[in-house]
């Protein structure tokens, strides 16, 4: 007799289970319906349907459309609240529920409600009408939701929202109904973002095919060609060449573009071709003057052509490189005076210079004779000169980052040159500091 009353008890709570599940559904309708009739007066009814819909169903929710959309539906509801809240400013996100990607799990439950319809025996066409209705809802709600994502920089978030938009329209297309991206422009911009997000979020080759379409449909932004080339430059099949042609037909297509000229400046920069740098640069600097960044550039890049005419042993040339060097990193600190590129590259550039009139004057050493001695003697004062011409370049950098390893260096083997041991020596300390994981509070040269 007890086996028989356990038995029973047990079918009981089988059952009080199961109606529990059903009373989730029927209470997150009713609470979904008085929260319709009054919206402002009953926000607490909009929780209670969250929270009765968002388990997992159960028994014959699992397979029933109905549910899936009702759910859709709630999530939508809450989703359009949180829209209107952040457009007008009225009302408050924290009074709302909390749901994570509450325009995801909305897409989600609609479009499973449109799985179950179509694998359900003899389900009424206006189940489908009713989820095909609700994703209509939820496409302008991805699309939202992945701008406010795309705004914080949370693009990983922001992509998938926007090519879920995308999955959107299919799914209506494929039902003959009408979308927000029916329209051919608005198609584009949308392909645009979502590949911009993927791009933004390191995934070249879920953009890739986003911009390559944008570029057959001749989609007039001069971004999707700088997006080419970045993808294109991109991973394991990195192709230079392919990726250089975008640009350059970028460039040929909107020739007033800053980004695309900055684009094509860094491509070059990466490939070392220094000759074909200048006139880019140069352009840029008309159209930004007062860009410190651009004058370090330029500067840097006559620097490295000094350098290299230096090496070949090509002195006028090697001279002129060098003044136009200085003179960029000069125009430089005419703009920000306190820029510390612009400091710790004019002191290398002295620097560098001197470096190499050493390593000529150790050539010197051999002869002793009276003209080798005067020639010794005339580039050991040519290699002090540059030392001391470097020298308050880099005191002024280490002021302004007394934290720089390469300034500390180069600071401390000129002081140890001109005999100054003690300087060195502190300045050293530095350097080791920094080495070791600390850091300089306060600049050395703050009271000089």
């Amino acid at each position: 007799m007890n086996k028989i009353i356990v038995g029973m008890l047990a079918l009981g709570l089988v059952a009080v289970s199961v109606q529990a599940q059903q009373a989730d559904v029927r209470a997150a309708k009713r609470a979904l319906a008085a929260y319709n009739l009054d919206p402002h007066a009953s926000k607490e009814r909009l929780r209670e349907a969250i929270e009765a819909i968002l388990p997992e169903p159960t028994g014959e929710d699992v397979s029933d459309p109905k549910y899936y959309i009702l759910k859709g539906e709630i999530l939508n509801t809450l989703a359009t609240q949180i829209v209107t809240v952040k457009q007008t400013g009225l009302g408050s996100l924290e009074e709302l529920p909390q749901v994570d990607g509450v325009a995801l799990k909305a897409f989600k439950a609609l479009t499973t409600a449109v799985e179950k319809h179509a694998q359900a025996v003899n389900s009424p066409g206006y189940l489908l009408r009713d989820a095909i209705k609700g994703i209509q809802e939820a496409q302008a709600h991805l699309y939202n939701f992945g701008v406010y994502a795309f705004e914080v920089q949370d693009y990983g978030s922001a992509y998938l929202h926007f090519s879920l938009g995308l999955a959107s329209h299919e799914i209506l297309k494929k039902e003959g109904q009408g979308s927000v991206l029916d329209d051919a422009y608005a198609m584009m911009d949308q392909k645009y973002i979502t590949g911009l997000a993927a791009l933004n979020n390191q995934m070249p080759e879920a953009a890739k095919p986003l911009f390559e379409e944008l570029y057959q449909a001749n989609y007039d932004n001069p971004a999707i060609y700088e997006a080419l080339y970045t993808v294109h430059a991109s991973g394991e099949a990195a192709n230079l060449d392919a990726a250089y042609w975008y640009l350059k037909t970028g460039r040929e297509r909107y020739p007033d573009d800053a980004s695309l000229l900055f684009a094509e400046i860094n491509h070059f920069l990466k490939q070392n071709r220094l000759d074909e740098l200048i006139d880019k640069l140069k352009t840029a600097i008309i159209r930004e003057p007062n860009n410190p960044a651009l004058y370090i550039t330029l500067g840097g890049v006559y620097d490295n052509l000094y350098q290299r005419e230096s090496a070949s042993g090509n002195s006028d040339r090697a001279s002129n490189y060098f003044d136009q060097a200085f003179n960029y990193y000069n125009q430089s600190l005419e703009k920000d005076p306190t820029n510390f590129d612009a400091l710790y590259s004019t002191g290398t550039l002295y620097y560098n210079r001197a470096a190499t009139l050493t390593m000529a004057l150790s050539e010197l050493s051999s002869d002793s004779s009276t003209a080798g001695m005067e020639k010794y003697e005339a580039m050991e004062a040519e290699v002090f000169a540059a030392f001391d011409k470097a020298l308050p370049y880099f005191q002024k950098a280490e002021r302004v980052n007394p934290n720089s390893v390469e300034t500390l260096i180069a600071l401390k083997e000129i002081y140890a040159r001109n005999n100054e041991p003690e300087t060195s020596n502190a300045l050293n300390e530095r350097l080791e500091n920094l080495q070791h994981g600390g850091t300089n509070e306060t600049s050395f040269f703050n009271g000089f």
